[in-house]
């Protein structure tokens, strides 16, 4: 049985969980499948524990504050011909508690027993917390 390993991001240009979700609604329609992807130049070497379960975290302002399964990998090649990973994502983006995390380049690996929990789902018309005032909470184990 193969392990899972996920892929952890930063969310460049994006200020909150709400500004990825616009964008990838916005590009989404440009994929043939309708559905959203990241471009990244490193292909992973641990693909096959990626495709197993794996999820894409994203790093925004310094906290994991989101994750989308990663439901396939696409070689993409871009203008300069060079080829590229294409992370194929499922168009949900699950909340997850604020983890903070250092600031890198690139992509790394996230081991499961390390990925932040998934927060409940808010219900209509809940306005979302300041990720600051979400993981001050979490950090007294109230949230």
């Amino acid at each position: 049985m193969s392990k899972t390993v996920h892929i952890l991001k930063l969310c460049v240009g994006a200020d909150a969980v709400e500004d990825l979700i616009d964008w990838q609604r916005s590009r989404a329609a440009l994929n043939p499948d309708g559905l959203p992807h990241h471009v990244t130049r490193m292909w992973p070497r641990r693909a096959t524990e990626v495709l197993n379960g794996g999820c894409l975290y994203w790093v925004f302002k310094g906290l994991v504050l989101a994750r989308q399964r990663i439901l396939r990998l696409d070689e993409v090649v871009g203008g300069d011909g060079i080829l590229r990973c294409g992370l194929v994502l499922d168009p949900d983006v699950i909340r997850t508690e604020p983890q903070p995390r250092r600031p890198f380049q690139g992509w790394r690996y996230l081991d499961p027993s390390e990925a932040p929990r998934d927060l409940p789902v808010r219900r209509e018309g809940d306005d979302p917390l300041p990720p600051e005032l979400s993981a001050a909470l979490a950090d007294l184990g109230l949230r």
